[in-house]
Formats: C-alpha cells, structure tokens, sequence
C-alpha cells in the first residue's frame, strides 16, 4: 500500500520541490487559501519527478516504451538528420507526455549509445507531427547487438524547458535501464528498423520499460485496436 502511493523521486525533481514548497510557506504567510493551492502544486511536482521501480520484460529483441503517456502517432518518417541514417522513412512511434506523467526516460532495448546528438529549437506542442522536426530535441543512435540502428528522440514540449540526458555516448545500456528526463510535458520517438511493425495502436497508454512496442523476432503485421 505504502508503494501504491508514495513513489521514489528521481534526484532531479529535489530543488524543484524545495522551490515550491518555500512559495508554498511564503503563500501560506500572505494568504492562507493560496497556501493550499501551494500544497496542491508541491505535491504534483513531487509526482512529476517520481521514478517507480518497473518490471523490465528479459527476452531478447523485445522493444519497449522508453516513455509513460499514450501513443500519439504511428507512421514513416526520416530519422533526425543529425544521425547520419540518410532520408529513407521508417516506422515512427511516438509517446507523448503530458504533465501528469513519470517523465523518467528509459532504453528500448539493449545497445550501445553510440551517438547522442542534443539540438535546441522551439517549444511547440509535443503531440503535433511538427514538433519533431521544429521543437528543442536530443537525438539517440542506438546501436543493437545485431548491427542494426535503432534511433530514440527526446522531444521537449509546449511546457517542457530542459531535457537532461543521463547517458554518454559508448555507454552500453540495457533493456528498460534510465537514460535521460525532459522536464514538464514532452514526447518520445522511436524509429523501428527496417522491416519491424508496431505491436501498439494509437491512443494506447504505455508503460515506460514494460510495455512491448515491437519485437525484432515477430512476423504478424502491425497491430490495430478499437476505443471503448
């Protein structure tokens, strides 16, 4: 019950919550209502910042969320040129982020960082298709254990200001192991090979680190669903 509710928080979230809890005493001191609107706001930051254990599936070639939030666009596009893929379009899955999410980053899969690629842009807002060419970004080349390239974008949002890697290039990162954050609403692309169908549907709500997006060993065509 305790872990239901009191989640751990990523160390970057402390100073963000310091700050608004001393807004909150100061709005306390000039006027008691507003000091509980303070309360209402530190606690959500609390939230925001959280970082909850997630039960990592093990099988090899299984891709998951990098992100919590909900499946905004499924379709072909040209990996960031920054990555030196060339222009040829892949499947691209986004997940995007909205305020209420963990905003903890985690690998799709296994493999090497082998390129990481930081560009500043606007702050437009994440779930539209633009954003992923015109927004701040940092861009993640991926290298799997079988060669191919597997490509994950950071996409800062409308309210999103900071995107804070955790990772280094040639560093080697597991399946579901955390490799960056974006602050305050953002989205998350994932460009899968050549080849790979999405076991996911628009609108679906994803878990960072658990929930399978695709499988590199899997055959059936790419996965629909109907809303209820």
């Amino acid at each position: 019950m305790h872990e239901t509710f009191i989640k751990p928080m990523h160390p970057e979230g402390i100073r963000f919550v310091a700050i608004f809890a001393v807004i909150t005493l100061i709005l306390f001191w000039a006027w008691e209502p507003l000091g509980w609107i303070g309360v209402g706001l530190t606690v959500w930051c609390y939230y925001f910042f959280r970082d909850p254990k997630r039960s990592v599936p093990q099988r090899d070639g299984l891709i998951v969320s990098p992100a919590d939030g909900i499946i905004s666009l499924i379709e072909p596009a040209a990996p960031p040129p920054e990555l030196g893929l060339g222009d040829v379009p892949l499947t691209r899955v986004s997940v995007f982020m909205s305020v209420f999410n963990c905003h903890v980053n985690r690998a799709p899969i296994a493999g090497t960082l082998e390129t990481m690629v930081y560009r500043p842009g606007k702050f437009l807002n994440a779930s539209l298709d633009k954003a992923s060419e015109d927004n701040e970004r940092n861009s993640l080349l991926l290298r799997l254990a079988d060669g191919r390239a597997l490509p994950v974008v950071q996409i800062a949002g409308l309210v999103a200001r900071r995107i804070v890697p955790f990772a280094k290039e040639g560093q080697q990162l597991a399946t579901g192991e955390r490799f960056g954050l974006i602050r305050f609403g953002s989205r998350l692309d994932v460009y899968l090979p050549d080849g790979v169908e999405p076991l996911v549907a628009l609108g679906q709500t994803m878990v960072a680190g658990e929930t399978v997006m695709a499988d590199l060993a899997a055959s059936e065509p790419r996965r629909m669903a109907r809303s209820e």
